[in-house]
């Protein structure tokens, strides 16, 4: 939604190589062959490390229960998501939803609030394009590159509004914006939330930060606020209490929101996420009634 930035992955191998390969000194001898097969042997021995550790995850989250990523339970995170984000507990009413807020990221669009200021919504349309090359979205391709990482709608007005509400009656376009959804959001904030010992509750919480803030290690994005919160406290795959590590991360995000806008409304965290923790809800059990905005939402 509220994207504080983007999370960028190095290639340093690569980078470390080419280096190397144009230095002047370079002269393609046998030290120099040895050096080369030297990095490469190193940047696969990370490789198959980082394999390995993957893998080690892997085996260890399908161990454990589904959480929020139970068919129900996720149904439950999209109706919060869009109480805080549309005022709505119907979230299939929102694959059209596109306006300008005015916080400065440009157009705000669909089920999660992709952007055209933050990248995430360029990137759905490109994906989307590159399976569904008519669509009625791909001329703007050309513009929604322009403008991305600003607020502005050059190239875009007026008819992208109108395109955009009109390619989310195609099916397609609605399976496409899940996918993205859950890509590089929900997928990602589960399987960390899983890592590090939280129930249904926490990986909601961190779902929640992930649209919110963006997937991004600057302070105010999500990457940044976790490590920012455990500097404070263990999570509980640390030997930490989730109660404690979940407040904490929740006072966090709230000093993020607030740092930008003092005056901005931080009901999601106030009465509904936090409650939740305080009655101890670790699993997100319905019936479920809170608060956003002054509004009341309830889920049988």
């Amino acid at each position: 939604m509220k994207r504080a930035g983007c999370l960028l992955l190095a290639v340093a191998p690569v980078a470390t190589v080419a280096v190397f390969l144009f230095t002047p000194n370079h002269d393609g001898g046998k030290d120099s062959q040895k050096a080369t097969a030297s990095q490469h042997s190193e940047s696969d021995a990370k490789a198959a490390k980082a394999a390995a550790e993957k893998k080690a995850d892997d085996d260890a989250i399908a161990d454990l229960p589904p959480g929020l990523a139970a068919p129900a339970k996720k149904e439950l995170a999209q109706q919060l998501i869009a109480s805080a984000e549309n005022s709505t507990l119907d979230w299939r009413g929102q694959y059209g939803y596109i306006e300008d807020i005015g916080d400065g990221q440009g157009y705000t669009a669909g089920i999660v609030g992709f952007c055209t200021g933050t990248h995430d919504l360029l990137t759905l349309v490109e994906r989307y394009t590159k399976a569904h090359p008519d669509n009625g979205l791909a001329s703007y391709l050309p513009a929604l590159r322009a403008v991305d990482g600003t607020d502005s709608h050059k190239g875009l007005d007026p008819g992208f509004t109108a395109a955009w509400k009109k390619e989310a009656a195609d099916p397609a376009f609605r399976t496409a914006q899940n996918s993205e959804r859950d890509r590089v959001y929900f997928d990602p904030a589960v399987r960390l939330a899983k890592l590090d010992g939280l129930n249904t509750l926490g990986q909601f919480i961190y779902y929640d930060a992930m649209v919110l803030h963006g997937p991004g290690t600057e302070p105010r994005g999500f990457y940044g606020l976790r490590e920012a919160a455990m500097k404070e406290a263990n999570t509980p795959a640390q030997g930490g209490k989730e109660k404690t590590y979940l407040d904490i991360f929740l006072d966090v995000r709230r000093k993020a929101m607030k740092s930008k806008n003092p005056n901005r409304d931080t009901s999601r965290i106030d009465t509904a996420q936090r409650q939740f923790l305080y009655d101890g809800n670790m699993d997100l059990k319905t019936p479920l009634v809170w608060k956003v905005y002054g509004e009341t939402y309830k889920v049988p």
